[in-house]
This record gives C-alpha cells, structure tokens and sequence, in this order.
C-alpha cells in the first residue's frame, strides 16, 4: 500500500469541489466533511443522517481509537448537510451506495481516486487524503501543531508534523535554503 499525500493546492482542491458539485451532491459532502473535520474515513461513512442534522456538533466514538470526539460543523457543511439530509430518515446512513447500502471505504476510495484523476491530480490520492489535507491545511493556517496533534490523537508533534508532510516541507525548504 502506498502512502497517500495531503492536496496542498488550493487550487486543486476547489477543481475537486467543482467536479462533485457538477456531478454529485453526496460525493461533495463526503469530500468536504473530510477536508473540513479531519475524520479518517471509517468514521465518516459511518454517520447517519440524525448524526449531523439540526446539530452544531458532531460526536462520534473513533472506530479506530475507541475514544471520543466531539467539533463543531462549520459554516461551510451546515447548509451543504441541511440541504442533503431533507427527507431522509434520521437513522438512514449519510452515505449510500448506488445499491442503497451504507458506502463502504472501497466506494470512497472510487469516487476519488476518478475525480482525481477527473480533474487532472498528479498526487497520490486515497481516502486518506482528505484527513491529511484538513491537517495540513489547518496546520498552515494556524501554526499550532499541539491542537493538530490532539484532534488527530498522535503522541507526539514530530508524527502530526510526517504525518501532514509538513516534516518533509521543512526539510527540503532547509536543503533548499543552505548554500555554502
């Protein structure tokens, strides 16, 4: 298995938007709870409808970790979530197959692994990615790796910071400013 990189691009990741958008309000929302909380995939197929509608917060128990995580939705998935869950049962699975069945983590690796590809990525992409990018991004903007390093649950900062890819940003940036 291949390690999966962050999209750093900005760029890339609003083409990305652009091609659910066009093709796929389910494939959107699943892309931009990912970018936008930093839930490792397991977790996000896993919610139901009654999980995010009407809600301010998201609480889930890890399937991973078993432990407990609550965050705020943000501006951006609250009317994306409103306008997808009308309708729908609140025990309903949020994310559902062609076959009407809960998405499974092959499914969400499908769909993007194709809109990559759609839009032209050159990255290594895969379900992962949209943790790593939400960590890298939000690294970027606040500079705080101890906060990233508790909403991932990682031990330690220098495996938040490999993790991102941040680790090797900083290394390259170094090379690439030492001339002797």
């Amino acid at each position: 298995m291949s390690t999966v990189e962050p999209i750093r691009n900005i760029e890339n990741i609003k083409k990305l938007e652009k091609f659910f958008a066009q093709n796929s309000p389910r494939d959107l929302l699943l892309f931009t709870i990912g970018t936008n909380c930093g839930l490792r995939i397991s977790d996000i197929i896993a919610l139901n409808v009654g999980d995010v509608r009407n809600k301010s917060h998201i609480q889930i128990i890890e399937k991973k970790t078993g432990k407990f995580k609550k965050f705020p939705i943000n501006s951006k998935l609250k009317p994306m979530i409103e306008q997808f869950t009308e309708g729908k049962n609140s025990n309903e699975a949020l994310f559902t197959s062609i076959f009407s069945n809960r998405m499974d983590r092959f499914g969400a690796y499908y769909i993007l692994k194709t809109a990559g590809k759609a839009v032209g990525l050159q990255d290594k992409i895969g379900t992962h990615t949209l943790r790593k990018t939400f960590g890298y991004h939000h690294y970027k903007k606040f500079k705080d790796i101890a906060i990233l390093q508790k909403i991932f649950n990682h031990s330690n900062p220098t495996i938040t910071l490999r993790y991102i890819g941040i680790e090797q940003d900083q290394i390259d940036e170094s090379y690439n400013n030492f001339i002797l």
